[in-house]
């Protein structure tokens, strides 16, 4: 190639990086227009909950089915399908006459196109760029612009919310699809053909979506209906354990599953997947529970509470910028143990200092300090479960990773939410302190994982940034 080895790297970096970025600006952004939406669309608080839970939960029911797909139908025709299935779906969203149709536009249709797109921008980065350093670089920018767009949902949907319409947001989204295209199209070729005669697992990929979905469905009935709840909850399971074991019917019988159990033999690669899932539903579940707090019982509008969550975004941003140079003088182990001690500590800042002043500003710490924490071990754990298997494993260990990820995010929002609406109304700052303690619990969970990490050196520096040929 003609052009510098940086510019070739930042040319294919782009829209990978934009590509996760909607995705998770659209798990964020909707949380401080819930008291908007829930006025225009007729109904309430829990509806909107429902709805940003629902687009979370098929983001992780679909992404194993996702990332399996992509060695069947290659990586970047997967990557535009999902763009369009997106881009179909934001604009459905902004057009939604009332919450059924935004769950169809929003929770299904984008639901579904990001566990299309999301698993090539993973398998793209594990194959283009080689090396821990290189490797670290990119998962640095992808997961850097993961974290800011959770981060800067909130504050950028505030924005777009106050000065225009819920609405609008949505039609933000398809517009940078539309730019995620244009730059694809231009720089990201696929470095594997794609095997049309792989085997793709129709029943697998059924049982286990449906699986999630009760389970997480379960936990939203919870502040409802208990008997409901737990009876959703055992459906669940069983359909999870029903999986598991047509999978391993599957490998004895010498076909190829949905998802191989030699995935899950891997010690590092499982406890890698638990800091994941910890992560996600620490940083989702606190943008929920935060934005909901300040606008329901605070009365905060959308840019108010976007601008608070400005303080998040900083800390992500910060730590991410720095991926790099902590890879080359930190183990991957210390950065994960560190994020999570951070993170704890900042949502304690948030449980302590709500009750120290009225002011939404004295949140500002607590969630900087969050932010901080998050984007110090995102990168070393995407790193650490990815690396742990060959190119030809990563269609499914990518899959495999981004649904633990998105499992944690709609887990997140549905059990910190639902703690938080039980009695929301009634008692909002006890539940609003019980919702965060839930999550510290998470974060404590997700410590003693990354503390059981194999110890390991620092990455090299290497002198080749760009990604292989």
């Amino acid at each position: 190639m003609s052009a510098r080895p940086s510019a070739v790297a930042r040319g294919v970096l782009l829209p990978l990086a934009l590509a996760q970025f909607i995705c998770s600006f659209a798990g964020s952004n909707m949380n401080v227009m819930i008291n908007d939406m829930a006025e225009d669309l007729n109904t309430t608080v829990q509806g909107i909950q429902v709805a940003i839970t629902l687009f979370l939960l098929v983001m992780a029911a679909f992404m194993i089915p996702g990332g399996k797909l992509t060695d069947r139908y290659g990586r970047k025709r997967c990557l535009n399908v999902g763009l369009l299935v997106y881009a179909v779906g934001a604009l459905i969203s902004a057009a939604a006459p009332g919450l059924g149709v935004l769950i169809i536009g929003n929770s299904i249709l984008e639901g579904i196109g990001t566990a299309l797109l999301i698993p090539p921008v993973y398998i793209l980065a594990t194959m283009l760029f080689t090396g821990t350093t290189s490797r670290a670089r990119a998962f640095g920018a992808i997961n850097a612009a993961a974290g800011i767009g959770a981060a800067t949902g909130p504050l950028i949907g505030g924005l777009i919310a106050t000065a225009i319409s819920w609405r609008a947001a949505f039609i933000f989204q398809a517009l940078v699809i539309g730019l995620i295209v244009l730059l694809s199209r231009r720089s990201l070729e696929d470095p594997l053909p794609a095997d049309p005669t792989r085997h793709f697992d129709v029943g697998g990929a059924v049982l286990s979506a449906v699986g999630l979905i009760l389970i997480v469905t379960g936990i939203l009935a919870a502040d409802n209906n208990l008997l409901l709840s737990l009876g959703l909850l055992v459906a669940g399971v069983l359909f999870l354990v029903w999986f598991f074991v047509s999978v391993r019917a599957k490998e004895r019988a010498g076909k190829e599953p949905l998802l191989s159990t030699k995935l899950f033999r891997n010690r590092t690669s499982n406890l890698g997947l638990v800091t994941q899932n910890a992560q996600w539903l620490m940083l989702m579940g606190t943008s929920f529970v935060v934005a909901a707090y300040l606008q329901v019982s605070r009365g905060y509008n959308a840019i108010e509470t976007g601008v608070i969550f400005t303080a998040a975004t900083v800390g992500v941003l910060l730590a991410s910028l720095a991926a790099q140079r902590l890879a080359q003088r930190r183990a991957q182990r210390t950065l994960i143990v560190t994020g999570f001690a951070v993170t704890i500590v900042g949502i304690v800042l948030l449980i302590a200092l709500v009750r120290v002043s009225q002011s939404a500003w004295a949140l500002a710490p607590g969630l900087f300090v969050l932010g901080l924490g998050i984007g110090i071990m995102l990168t070393p754990s995407v790193n650490v479960v990815q690396s742990a298997f060959p190119e030809a494993q990563q269609g499914e260990i990518s899959g495999l990773s981004r649904s633990v990820s998105n499992l944690g995010s709609s887990l997140g929002t549905a059990i910190a939410g639902t703690v938080l609406v039980a009695g929301l109304a009634a008692t909002p700052g006890r539940n609003y302190a019980l919702a965060l303690v839930v999550l510290v619990v998470v974060g404590l969970v997700g410590l003693v994982a990354g503390a059981r990490l194999p110890a390991n050196r620092p990455a090299a520096p290497e002198p080749e940034p760009a990604p292989a040929d």
